[in-house]
């Protein structure tokens, strides 16, 4: 691994938990022992699956603060840092350098939105405000539009910007960056737990996930044995179809609620406009938890 490669593998994009609408950092710190004893390579805080965009600044930064002082240098902490403001990513960026992050996500602006020229000064001043490795995050189905492929190979060219968080969806787009990219230190990371197996065999370095936030040695698994060209890989990964369907039954991050707080990770609550899953739903996520635990899915 050369050392523009933040991780290889499964970064969690981790859910923030919650007791009686306050950060439950117990909880969070429980989590995150969790998460690195089951071979997480990295975890995302602050990101859409840990509701920033309901978190107060405070809470953020004592967020990323807790983080970094459990963490303790044992895997890299990425830090969510992108709005749809460049004066406040640049604020957040900085921020969390100061805090001890090992690396920065940036979403692409939202509502706003850009043209692709706005998009690159936008990433490229946010990636100037500190020395830190920037991850790119392209989602159009959250944000409303999409960083082309030829202002990633672009962006690419920058000193401190070593990947994408590709959650795209389509992986012609996936293959058409990976060419475009091919003579840079720059790596792609799926953002969509349902694609990783083919992603990661094209040459994805990894998976930023949110069922990791319950299965990160699984999913740590299937892409070692891709690495290893085990013809076994397709087969371990299917057997964790039913759990990344279980967290997409609705919109991320309510259904992996449902699961942390089985694991005792903060009680099953979000901030609205989110809210839990009903009851039906809910029974069926927690009993397909349940059945996986016991090793009695099919």
């Amino acid at each position: 691994m050369n050392d523009t490669v933040i991780f290889e593998g499964i970064g969690v994009a981790m859910t923030t938990p919650f007791a009686d609408d306050a950060v439950d950092h117990a909880a969070f710190r429980r989590h995150i022992e969790y998460l690195i004893e089951n071979n997480a390579q990295a975890l995302i805080i602050n990101g859409t699956t840990g509701e920033s965009p309901t978190l107060e600044g405070d809470e953020m930064r004592a967020l990323l603060e807790t983080a970094v002082e459990a963490v303790s240098g044992r895997i890299p902490v990425i830090a969510g840092t992108g709005t749809n403001s460049t004066r406040t990513t640049i604020e957040h960026s900085k921020y969390a350098a100061e805090a001890g992050a090992d690396a920065l996500m940036l979403i692409t602006p939202y509502y706003n939105k850009s043209s692709q020229r706005g998009l690159y000064e936008h990433f490229v001043q946010a990636a100037e405000s500190t020395d830190l490795p920037v991850i790119l995050y392209n989602v159009p189905g959250r944000t409303g539009m999409t960083i082309e492929p030829e202002t990633v190979e672009k962006l690419s060219r920058h000193q401190n910007i070593v990947g994408l968080k590709d959650a795209v969806g389509d992986l012609e787009y996936t293959k058409t960056v990976l060419e475009m990219t091919k003579d840079q230190d720059f790596s792609l990371y799926s953002g969509n737990d349902d694609n990783m197996h083919e992603f990661c065999r094209m040459g994805g370095k990894g998976l930023i996930s949110v069922v990791g936030n319950i299965i990160p040695g699984e999913l740590q698994e299937v892409y070692d044995s891709i690495q290893h060209n085990d013809p076994k890989s397709q087969q371990q990964f299917n057997r964790l179809i039913p759990m990344i369907e279980a967290v997409q039954v609705d919109v991320n991050p309510i259904p992996v609620k449902a699961m942390t707080s089985v694991l005792g990770f903060g009680k099953y609550e979000l901030r609205l406009p989110l809210v839990p899953l009903e009851a039906e739903a809910h029974e069926k996520v927690v009993e397909t938890l349940r059945k996986f635990r016991e090793g009695s899915l099919v």
